[in-house]
């Protein structure tokens, strides 16, 4: 997994951290609270020359609301430096806009200086004693070198002190800048968009299939058969292309069923509740299908559905050991419930590997809700509730 931020740099391996940009980054970005710093220090100065402290009290707050746009743009300008993958820009709520300004004015630039003087200052300092102290006397020599060689040492526990302040310090403002909800927001677009995309790429595979490969099968089926009629009934060749014709015959038949199997066509022409009755159809278990629906649901519930039932019906011939199921589905308040019933032997359990986990996540993108209940010795319900609106 790629690193993001300087936090996650730091469970790299000693030599792997050390040789990275990210201790570099992170003394960048701590340095340059010595901007926030400044500004604080003009303003306080330039407030106090007031001299009449309620007046100098609403010149205090009044400075504050004048930088919460600056201070916020700076904050998050700056937190590339050690999160490759700033939050979203997005409307900021007031008090968080507020809170972020006064925690940097306030505490947050001096410690990220107090840290940068301490981690990277002291170790210098220390490297630098043989130029910085007198050596008037042997010992003082041994002394200074002595100092340098412990400031070396310090070097690499200063890029880990620093970087982990530094990581801190991002994931405090990220938070700030972008509360869990809209991160979370943010990822359930993105797998939706994600899931969009392999649908099309999905009916992209089909078409190409369909007018391609298929078309082609066909073609040869056709030549052979012919072929065979041209030939003595009883010579070898015969047989030969008797075969052969069978062979693509049946090639054509699977080629059909993955086309089918990738993208329905008739859940395209028809809707959802003529593909289920096709696909309960191609079950080997027995399936009673009841799905009744006024009008043409939008194409990503349909889909969803769909794949919802195939993958339901797949589990029950491979694990339930069901004689017969059932496929039930309707709208009830612009919501489409879908439910899936078996009379086999229950125990069925996401983690084990029978893809219920995807099923959930795939009908979690369309914001619907997937259950299930299977108790030990049956019978299994697995019912979709999927938001039509």
């Amino acid at each position: 997994m790629r690193t993001r931020t300087a936090l996650q740099a730091l469970t790299w391996h000693p030599l792997s951290f050390l040789r990275s940009r990210w201790p570099w980054r992170s003394l960048a970005y701590l340095s340059s609270s010595a901007v926030l710093g400044v500004t604080v220090v003009i303003v306080a100065v330039s407030i106090s020359f007031l001299g009449f402290v309620p007046l100098m009290v609403a010149a205090g707050l009044a400075a504050a609301g004048l930088l919460v746009v600056p201070v916020t743009g700076f904050e998050r300008w700056r937190l590339r430096l050690v999160d490759l993958a700033p939050p979203a820009r997005a409307p900021e709520e007031l008090w968080r806009k507020v809170g972020l300004t006064l925690v940097s004015i306030l505490a947050l630039w001096w410690i990220d200086l107090v840290v940068v003087c301490f981690t990277i200052g002291g170790p210098v300092v220390l490297i630098l004693s043989p130029v910085l102290q007198p050596m008037e006397e042997p010992w003082a020599l041994a002394a200074a070198l002595t100092a340098s060689a412990a400031g070396l040492l310090l070097l690499p526990v200063a890029a880990y002190a620093c970087t982990a302040w530094a990581g801190a310090r991002g994931a405090m403002t990220r938070a700030l800048l972008a509360p869990r909800e809209t991160e979370l927001a943010e990822v359930v677009r993105s797998r939706a968009r994600l899931v969009d995309a392999f649908e099309m790429e999905r009916r992209r595979i089909e078409r190409d299939l369909h007018d391609g490969a298929q078309q082609r099968l066909v073609a040869l089926s056709m030549k052979l058969g012919l072929a065979r009629l041209d030939l003595p009934p009883d010579s070898p060749v015969a047989e030969q292309v008797a075969q052969a014709h069978e062979e693509a015959r049946r090639a054509l038949a699977e080629l059909r069923e993955l086309i089918r199997g990738v993208h329905p066509q008739v859940l395209t022409d028809r809707g959802l509740a003529a593909a289920a009755r096709d696909a309960a159809g191609r079950s080997p278990v027995p399936v009673d299908v009841n799905v009744s629906l006024p009008r043409r649901l939008p194409e990503a519930v349909e889909v969803t559905a769909y794949y919802v039932v195939c993958e339901a019906l797949a589990n029950i011939t491979k694990h339930s050991r069901a004689g017969r199921a059932q496929v039930l589905g309707l709208l009830a308040d612009n919501t489409l419930i879908m439910e899936i019933r078996d009379d086999g032997v229950g125990g069925a359990d996401p983690a084990g590997g029978t893809g219920l986990i995807g099923l959930a996540d795939r009908v979690a993108v369309v914001d619907g809700r997937l259950s299930l209940s299977s108790p030990a010795g049956g019978p299994t319900t697995m019912r979709v509730e999927i938001p039509c609106g």
